[in-house]
């Protein structure tokens, strides 16, 4: 029996050492060489917020332009669900992989799965921890985050008291932007209070309505998004309370707000051109051209 036993695992053994780990050929998506024959996939980490709408819309405007089709799904902010859909998107046969992560950990599993058969995936907005990805297509984060950190101090000086409403844990934007702010705010500003809203409006509410009871001196808000900041905003006027309220994206309500002075200021990324210049990396990577492995959208702040 023991005999037996050995001889199974010795076949088993040379089973595995004479497979590859490549992927046979015709798992790999065939090479094209006209624009119009690629197929684009694109997972958003979530459609109910106008900044990924505006971004989407840059995607598919672009790719239309240039006669490639596109596939859209929605995550839905559900790592999960997101995984899934960049399978699905992979078994339809797409030529390249778009990706808006929900979180940057988590989507790194999706990502080597599209390497494993090669095909090549940019992300946008936020990066992927793990796996080979041609190119970031986002606005400069970091800087952004010290942007509303600078802009506080300039209004209310040193010292000012201050909330931070944090996005989704996990999610690469939410790192960089708290790590932009925190250059100036741990320096200049006493930040009292710091509290995820997932990036979620109704959250950014509820959080705000929270933070208010326990800390009623608060000056100023930093919210790592605009959707945040609004609901931050809402939470505000119920109190009656004068807070200096400062949003990250740029999105129409925001800006409406920033002009109707209630929103002080807004750090303004430009959403849909993110989503034209990954349609556009992704048509040079189909030609075979070198593309840069990091491509910055411009930032510009927000003020009445």
């Amino acid at each position: 029996m023991k005999k037996l036993s050995i001889i199974l695992l010795s076949l088993a053994l040379f089973m595995l050492g004479g497979c590859s780990l490549e992927p046979p050929q015709w798992a790999k998506p065939a090479k094209k060489d006209k624009l119009e024959d690629i197929k684009i996939g694109l997972s958003v980490s979530t459609l109910n917020n106008p900044f990924f709408v505006s971004l989407k819309d840059g995607v598919v405007k672009e790719a239309k332009k240039n006669q490639m089709e596109t596939i859209v799904v929605d995550a839905q902010n559900d790592s999960a669900k997101q995984i899934n859909d960049v399978e699905d998107l992979i078994q339809q046969g797409v030529d390249v992989l778009l990706i808006n992560p929900t979180d940057s950990s988590a989507i790194s599993t999706a990502v080597q799965s599209a390497n494993a058969i090669g095909i090549p995936v940019i992300t946008l907005d936020r990066s992927a921890e793990k796996g080979d990805v041609v190119t970031l297509v986002a606005s400069d984060n970091v800087k952004g985050g010290q942007m509303a950190g600078d802009f506080i101090v300039e209004k209310l000086g040193e010292g000012a008291k201050v909330a931070e409403l944090e996005g989704v844990p996990g999610a690469s934007a939410t790192r960089e932007r708290g790590k932009g702010f925190h250059l100036t705010a741990d320096k200049k500003l006493e930040v009292v209070a710091k509290q995820s809203a997932d990036f979620d409006r109704t959250k950014g509410l509820n959080v705000m309505e929270n933070i208010l009871q326990g800390h009623p001196d608060i000056q100023a808000v930093f919210a790592h998004n605009d959707e945040m900041a609004l609901g931050a905003i809402e939470a505000i006027a119920s109190s009656g309370k004068e807070i200096l309220v400062i949003g990250f994206d740029g999105n129409d309500d925001a800006i409406k707000s920033v002009k109707a002075g209630q929103m002080a200021a807004t750090v303004a990324q430009q959403p849909e051109l993110i989503g034209q210049l990954a349609v556009q990396a992704a048509a040079d990577t189909m030609k075979g051209k070198k593309v840069e492995k990091a491509i910055p959208a411009p930032l510009k702040l927000v003020t009445e």
